[in-house]
């Protein structure tokens, strides 16, 4: 799934020097009463404001409507960004303790968690604020509240001291994103037991923590502490690590782990959680029957997110809800007529470059353009950014296999690479799946240095629908690690160089 019928008369009635954030203080509300919108938007998230910029781009009346104080949803504000940025800090942190394997000597290395935090806030802000100037260039009027539907359209906004007003509106678009998924019996606190939000504010390092959860979020947490001194256990419900990644790479990161000193428990269900005077004790059962036990300091769930739809006035509506997800055609649609949804309201994967995308789906559909192409869920890349990194696109081995595909797989390490022996990062390898018969790459698996930099050129090869033969005879520059790919490539039919 995650030319223009209207023209552009209507923002052309706006430049940058009117546009305007609607929001309320102790006065009256502006109104918008009078407003006449081609296609509102709910949510500011990745999915809402490339949306909204997709709009103006097409010469639409766009509104955005976010609760938040600031723009940018989860992803800008308590997810990617500032994960992103943590990490980068404890790559760093690390990278300075080795600086005597590259000639430098360096002494009195030390980390400074404070500012770990002042620097992420202010990628964070600079962020947000960039989206508030793309508002302003495609001429996005933004408007501060909770967004509800009150069909046919129209929207409700609710601001924060309960004051509310209606816009007027052709299009809606949900972009209303996700929330961290509660689980029974491990309530958090923010203290003691943390979830992703929490986790993100903490003022000091625990000296140890338990992970909850080994999807993305929990490796790159459990990558971010390890590096910053907390004695580090990850438990997952799941026979592997990053259960959705292909085998050989989950086996990896679990190795990889295990050399930093990070400890890992698979195939474990957590059923009980104490607090103790010294942090938490948890406790339940591996695939063996046996009982485990764990304390630390504190304990990280990181089990998951759910659809954000509450107060949406969805009931008594056509659209359709499964377990808190949106449903929706090709297009974004949903069951009422010019009500779309994207993002993690909807049932693919919750990740933000699949919500961009699904976005401009939306967009282009209800602007009445021809050459809407609905996305390719097959060629949505996943991205780890744990230590190694993870990159990857199509489909694993095993899932490849399962589908009835004859298979052939090439491999190339990154030890054998001279790029990742010069920045000393030698972990890892390429994968490349692909079919025997016409030789399409079906898949592509990559854990090591700048993998989730390297999975772009995966991205456009099956765009294209590249054969790995055509891969590999693809010219790639020396020394760099994306040879890496060009090599596993050329190894599908056992001509890698290298190795």
């Amino acid at each position: 799934m995650f030319g223009c019928r209207f023209g552009r008369g209507h923002a052309n009635d706006y430049n940058a020097r009117s546009f305007h954030t609607y929001y309320w203080s102790k006065g009256t509300p502006k109104k918008l009463a009078n407003e006449q919108f081609d296609v509102t938007i709910i949510g500011s998230g990745p999915g809402g404001y490339v949306a909204a910029i997709r709009a103006g781009q097409l010469g639409l009346k766009a509104a955005i409507v976010e609760k938040d104080t600031r723009l940018g949803g989860t992803c800008t504000l308590r997810g990617c960004i500032p994960t992103k940025q943590m990490l980068m800090s404890a790559h760093v942190f690390e990278q300075m303790q080795h600086a005597a394997d590259f000639g430098v000597q360096a002494s009195g290395i030390q980390l400074a968690f404070a500012d770990v935090q002042k620097r992420k806030e202010k990628v964070v802000t600079k962020n947000s604020k960039g989206i508030e100037y793309l508002m302003k260039k495609n001429k996005v009027t933004v408007i501060k509240g909770t967004g509800k539907l009150v069909l046919p359209g129209r929207v409700e906004v609710t601001d924060a001291d309960g004051k509310t007003q209606t816009i007027q509106t052709k299009n809606i678009i949900i972009a209303t994103g996700s929330v961290v998924r509660p689980i029974p019996g491990f309530e958090t606190d923010g203290k003691q037991v943390v979830n992703s939000d929490h986790i993100l504010e903490l003022k000091d390092v625990p000296k140890s923590l338990i992970v909850m959860g080994c999807g993305a979020v929990g490796v790159e947490f459990a990558s971010v502490y390890s590096r910053f001194g907390a004695d580090t256990t990850i438990v997952e419900l799941m026979p592997s690590i990053v259960p959705v990644e292909d085998e050989e790479v989950s086996k990896e990161l679990e190795r990889s782990f295990r050399k930093r000193g990070i400890k890992s428990l698979v195939d474990t269900k957590l059923d009980k959680l104490e607090k103790t005077p010294t942090g938490v004790k948890v406790s339940g059962k591996n695939g063996k029957g046996e009982t485990v036990t764990l304390e630390a300091e504190m304990l990280l769930v990181a089990v998951g997110r759910m659809p954000y739809t509450q107060g949406l006035g969805l009931e008594g509506t056509k659209i359709k809800v499964d377990r808190g997800f949106i449903h929706v055609d090709e297009y974004q649609q949903t069951a009422e007529k010019g009500v779309y949804a994207i993002g993690d309201v909807v049932p693919t994967p919750l990740l933000a470059h699949l919500a961009s995308k699904e976005g401009i789906v939306a967009v282009e559909h209800l602007a009445g353009r021809k050459d809407v192409r609905p996305i390719n869920l097959r060629l949505v890349p996943n991205c780890t950014y744990c230590d190694p990194e993870i990159g990857s696109v199509g489909l694993t081995e095993a899932k490849a296999k399962e589908q009835g595909y004859d298979v052939k797989v090439g491999r190339f390490p990154f030890s054998a690479s001279g790029k990742a022996r010069i920045i000393g990062e030698e972990e890892g390898f390429v994968k490349i799946v692909s079919e025997k018969k016409y030789d399409e790459i079906l898949g592509v698996h990559i854990i090591g240095p700048h993998a989730t930099e390297l999975i772009a050129e995966a991205c456009v090869a099956m765009q294209l629908e590249s054969t790995a033969d055509e891969l590999g005879k693809t010219m790639h520059a020396h020394p760099t690690v994306s040879e890496a790919v060009m090599e596993a490539a050329e190894g599908v039919h056992d001509l890698a160089v290298h190795i």
